[in-house]
């Protein structure tokens, strides 16, 4: 009876160390792919994504990942989940839906909100020092920022943006 404890607890800790070691893998290797896709080496990867990592490679933010400003960066939590829809929504477009994908590529209201608290995150101190009009989002005024005026683009696409989707730019009336 002893000797078949000695052979369970023993197998009980090669276990338990096998699943710790797993664990660890995983964890790493997972924060290491989050940190992959951040950037716009990856993000240019995409045909469509070209042009604005571009001009975003000219722009003032260039020392910046796009996730630094496209994803919540409160938490890793926050981070991983939005960057999983976000990823699985463009999965889909580019292996499924390649007819659906728009012509002009923006923001989507989670994306605004994102994009917005970065913005506020990394400027809080000039926003305190300087006014500002009551508008949606940053991008109503910076719509140009980082990705600049260079793309080409309609001229809808520089009417601001609105979070409600209800709401359409004056030059969509």
């Amino acid at each position: 009876m002893r000797k078949l404890l000695q052979r369970l607890r023993t197998r009980t800790a090669l276990f338990s160390l096998a699943g710790v070691l797993v664990g660890i893998v995983l964890a790493v290797g997972g924060f290491a792919t989050i940190e992959a896709t951040d950037g716009p080496e990856f993000c240019g990867s995409c045909h469509v994504m070209e042009p604005f990592t571009e001009s975003f490679a000219q722009s003032q933010h260039a020392a910046l990942n796009c996730n630094d400003c496209h994803a919540p960066t409160d938490s890793y939590v926050a981070k991983t989940a939005f960057k999983a829809r976000a990823g699985a929504s463009h999965i889909w477009y580019n292996f499924v839906a390649q007819d659906s994908i728009p012509d002009v590529i923006q923001a989507k209201p989670q994306s605004i909100e994102a994009i917005d608290q970065n913005c506020y995150d990394c400027h809080a101190v000039t926003l305190q020092q300087v006014g500002h009009d009551v508008k949606d989002s940053c991008t109503d005024c910076h719509r140009s920022v980082p990705h600049g005026h260079s793309i080409q683009r309609p001229d809808e696409w520089h009417e601001p943006m609105h979070a409600d989707p209800q709401i359409e730019p004056e030059a969509a009336r």
